[in-house]
Formats: C-alpha cells, structure tokens, sequence
C-alpha cells in the first residue's frame, strides 16, 4: 500500500499485536495536531515494512511448522531490553496525570 493510502483505521487494523494498536491510538489520541502528521508517517512506514516482511514470516511459520526450527538464515536474538523498555511509560508523560492513564 502507497504511504498516501494509509488512515488510522488501516494501520489499526494493519498491526498485527494488541499492544502496538492500543500504542498507535494513544500516540494519535495524546500527539498535538501539529505534530501529528510526523507521527502517522513513522506508524505507516512501520507497517509498509511489515507488509513487506509478511511473506518472509509467513514461510518462517511454514518451516516452523513442518520442522519444528527456525530456517537457518533467520538469526535469533534476545529482545528483552527493548520489550521492557517499550513497555515503560514515556518519558514525557510521566506524572502528567491530566492527559488520562498512561
């Protein structure tokens, strides 16, 4: 899909884990509206790289299913440190208790 072509309810739809939908309409819910178009922009560059990702993971699960393995090109590596650091309130936000639950 064309950058142009995305909306809210597109890239909503288009992630594929809970977590970064309800991440995507709270940075559009609490980003000032002029900020906002450089914010869309860096949500839909996201999904077009996960459009365009999808047949490699798609075949990753396909060998994962029938071999049990991870194909031998994919490297493995551990995403701990930026789970907990995505799951951590932002920074800016912290103890703004006007702008609802964080």
């Amino acid at each position: 899909m064309a950058h142009e072509d995305w909306t809210v309810d597109l890239l909503h739809v288009g992630l594929p884990h809970s977590a970064s939908r309800q991440q995507l309409l709270q940075d559009v819910n609490l980003t000032s509206i002029e900020d906002l178009p450089a914010v869309l922009d860096g949500w839909a560059s996201a999904a077009e790289q996960l459009e365009a990702a999808r047949p490699r993971i798609e075949a990753a699960r396909a060998h994962m299913k029938t071999r049990g393995a991870l194909p031998d090109d994919l490297e493995t590596r551990d995403v701990t440190a930026d789970v907990l650091r995505d799951a951590e309130p932002r920074q800016g936000n912290q103890g703004d208790r006007s702008r609802g639950a964080v």
